[in-house]
């Protein structure tokens, strides 16, 4: 997938690259699109109803 985007100021805050590949989340990679901060994106866990017997 090729994306592009100009911003007006400043510039992204790149995640670190490890075994030469970057990885976000899609919420995060939507946040960094937007010129966010996608550090500070932080989806919750999800939780699942106890077992019931």
């Amino acid at each position: 997938m090729m994306i592009y985007k100009r911003l007006e100021q400043g510039g992204f805050a790149w995640p670190k690259v490890g075994d030469g590949v970057m990885r976000l989340s899609r919420v995060q990679f939507e946040a960094l699109f937007a010129g966010l901060d996608w550090r500070r994106i932080h989806a919750p866990r999800p939780t699942h109803p106890p077992a019931t017997e």
